[in-house]
């Protein structure tokens, strides 16, 4: 049998999706299954190629395929930060039997997934941040994902909850701006008076039970009514995410390309309940560059960014728009 299938793989810090289609673009079957991250095991890699050859082999077994019948993968990892932990992730996906494949930070399967183009900035402001860029040419630059302090990845839902729980903090005992976001704050952690405030929340850190929405709603809020510290934390990150966008497309070779798609990703960008982030964003962004940009929210789960991936890489050109709209389809029916 001829290799007519290809399989995309989006690995996040807490769930991973394995598609597999055919090279026309229909459907065939999928596997949602928890992390493959690395960094998330104590035997990192080993425990990577473990789970992903697991769930890969299941994935074919179901269809009566080997690897064998696959023209192409394209993976999308979590943790494919730096060049020693890409050569690593490239070695296990070559242990696992792929040949012909795509592997990188999984912020780049959002300019697959959002730019019809298949080129362009993705912005990641989810649980965490990053910045990713594909130019014409097929080159890739990761801005970010390696902490606040070492590359200013001051964005994100964990980061933007603990800016939330700074402030308040600050405006209790570090003579910091009286702010709208205290009484909601107290009221979210269950205490009563400002001295029980840090230790309920260094608890709840801790125990990774912070709870990130609820707080960002918080935040919002108070930014939209005009509350300082508020609108500090948010003018703050949207600067922060608009430097790394403008950083990669800088150091790209975009040159030539009229307009440049600057994808939108991640629940902070996707569900944000206020567009002021945006806005904000939008404003630095054309303050450090001339370039102009077509700004999209992602709307499409950025798995389907694999699939695309792994259709390009087996037809050798990008996909033709009414095989992009099926694949679109096929996977946000089952996200």
């Amino acid at each position: 049998m001829s290799a007519s299938y290809v399989i995309g793989v989006d690995g996040g810090n807490s769930k991973t999706d394995y598609f597999l289609f055919d090279v026309q673009g229909n459907f065939v079957d999928h596997v949602r299954d928890g992390t493959c991250s690395h960094e998330q095991f104590r035997d990192a890699y080993d425990s990577t190629y473990r789970i992903m050859n697991e769930q890969i082999g299941q994935l074919l077994a179901r269809s009566g395929l080997t690897l064998d019948d696959v023209s192409a993968g394209a993976f999308g990892l979590a943790g494919a930060d730096l060049p020693s932990q890409k050569e690593r992730l490239n070695e296990v996906i070559e242990r696992i039997g792929f040949r012909r494949y795509a592997m990188d930070n999984d912020s780049f399967l959002g300019i697959k997934a959002g730019s019809e183009r298949g080129f362009g900035i993705c912005s990641i402001n989810g649980s965490g941040t990053s910045t990713g860029g594909i130019s014409p040419s097929g080159r890739r630059l990761l801005v970010g994902g390696l902490g606040s302090e070492l590359s200013g990845d001051e964005a994100g839902g964990y980061f933007l909850a603990r800016k939330v729980l700074r402030a308040v903090y600050d405006s209790f005992y570090r003579m910091g701006p009286v702010t709208r976001m205290a009484e909601p704050a107290m009221r979210l952690l269950g205490v009563a008076g400002k001295e029980r405030f840090m230790e309920q929340a260094v608890s709840r850190m801790l125990g990774r039970a912070l709870p990130n929405t609820e707080l960002m709603r918080i935040l919002f809020a108070a930014a939209d009514e005009g509350d300082a510290a508020a609108h500090g934390i948010v003018d703050n990150t949207a600067r922060q995410l608009a430097c790394s966008a403008v950083g990669c497309l800088e150091n790209l070779d975009f040159d030539g390309v009229e307009e440049v798609d600057v994808i939108l990703a991640g629940s902070v960008w996707v569900k944000a309940e206020s567009p002021l982030m945006f806005e904000l964003f939008r404003q630095h962004f054309v303050s450090l560059t001339d370039r102009r940009c077509r700004y999209i929210l992602l709307d499409v789960p950025p798995a389907t960014g694999a699939v695309l991936w792994a259709l390009e890489l087996a037809g050798g050109q990008p996909v033709d728009a009414e095989t992009r709209r099926k694949v679109i389809e096929n996977v946000k029916a089952r996200m």
